[in-house]
């Protein structure tokens, strides 16, 4: 008999029965011999279940299923049970649609176990199976960066949730649900790197301040040969916008103006930089302004991030 704590997360009351939530926070006394089978309509209860009667998430955020974990939980299933139960709804009298545990089923089913111990759950929207597979992987951290990101672009474009909604109902900053959607700008290589963990988050949004693909490969390449550091890169993009040394800019004689000419020279290099539209302004006294256009909270966010990592070569 094994004594389990299932937490599901915080934000989960806006997402499903909030009785079914003080029941899976509470430990459980778990053997698969003394729970009763599914009497086909009861919810919010934990059961046995037919294997064979269960569908799979189709919102599983989970793309890659690494073989070498998946053959320790069989051995750990065999020698000691299965400590955490599967979490489905029905969606008929005895059958079922997968919520979270694809690995825990599919070890079952390999090891040959007919019926496992489940908790049925009710849920009626497409919004809170994305929410509870994302939530459930995340806490056990088995989603790599890009798995989490396409999750929260689920969230978003299927759900209709904003990310401020997002990050309200998985238990996270809007920042952080920021961040990861932001890595899915990187190219497909990039992205392909970061999930094999050939390279880290921080890489990642060091890469993305870049704005031109081929430097992201470039830089990318010069990541996994070498060993960089994210600090190694942070310096590399700065390095990359530094202007040279050599080069000075034009201005007239009599009070220090920039002229047209370097004016608009200006403009352009601070658009190529900062990857959106730049204004430059100035008066006759050689006082001025530099307006920076941002369309979203997540541009700004963007803008400021760019902006801090430059900095930070200076100081």
């Amino acid at each position: 008999m094994n004594l389990i704590k299932p937490g599901l997360g915080r934000g989960l009351e806006a997402l499903i029965n909030p009785k079914i939530k003080d029941k899976i926070d509470a430990p459980i006394a778990v053997s698969s011999n003394e729970l009763p089978k599914d009497d086909g309509a009861s919810l919010d209860v934990l059961a046995k279940i037919d294997v064979d009667k269960i569908a799979p998430n189709p919102y599983q955020p989970r793309m890659e299923f690494d073989s070498t974990p998946l053959e320790e939980l069989k051995k750990s299933i065999l020698e000691n049970g299965l400590i955490q139960p599967i979490t489905v709804r029905r969606t008929q009298s005895n059958s079922y649609e997968l919520i979270s545990g694809e690995r825990r089923l599919r070890s079952c089913k390999e090891i040959g176990i007919r019926e496992i111990p489940a908790y049925i759950i009710k849920v009626d929207t497409k919004e809170a199976m994305i929410a509870l597979a994302l939530i459930e992987n995340i806490q056990r951290e088995k989603l790599n960066a890009i798995e989490i990101a396409n999750a929260y672009k689920r969230l978003m474009e299927e759900c209709n949730l904003t990310q401020e909604e997002i990050a309200d109902k998985v238990g996270k900053d809007r920042t952080t649900v920021t961040n990861f959607i932001r890595l899915l700008k990187l190219p497909q290589k990039i992205q392909q790197s970061l999930a094999k963990d050939e390279i880290t988050t921080g890489h990642a949004r060091a890469l993305i301040n870049l704005n031109n693909e081929i430097l992201q490969i470039n830089l990318l390449e010069k990541i996994i040969k070498h060993s960089l550091s994210v600090r190694k890169v942070e310096e590399a993009v700065r390095k990359t916008f530094a202007p040279s040394k050599k080069q000075k800019l034009s201005t007239s004689s009599t009070n220090g103006r920039i002229n047209d000419v370097s004016k608009k020279e200006i403009e352009e290099k601070m658009q190529r930089l900062l990857g959106t539209k730049v204004m430059f302004k100035q008066d006759k006294s050689g006082a001025g302004e530099i307006i920076i256009e941002f369309y979203s909270t997540e541009e700004l966010e963007r803008l400021y991030e760019l902006i801090e990592t430059i900095g930070r070569g200076y100081n």
